[in-house]
């Protein structure tokens, strides 16, 4: 009977961790009369909140566009 209680813990708490790795955020930056510019931004989370992250930096300007999006 322990060893279900310890195995059933370890097993929660192995499912409970989240995989977190290094993902690219490219950023293309257009502005009217330039060249387009990208950059890139390496975000270490889960793919969730590095794609909110990478979402949220697309952040325009007035007559800039700007579109972000993981690698």
């Amino acid at each position: 009977m322990k060893k279900i209680i310890l195995s059933s813990i370890v097993l929660t708490a192995l499912l409970m961790t989240s995989c977190k790795k290094k993902y690219n955020c490219i950023c293309t930056i257009a502005q009217p009369g330039f060249p387009f510019e990208t950059t890139t931004t390496v975000i270490d989370d889960t793919k969730s909140h590095a794609t909110t992250t990478c979402t949220a930096l697309a952040n325009p300007a007035a007559g800039v566009s700007v579109s972000c999006a993981i690698q």
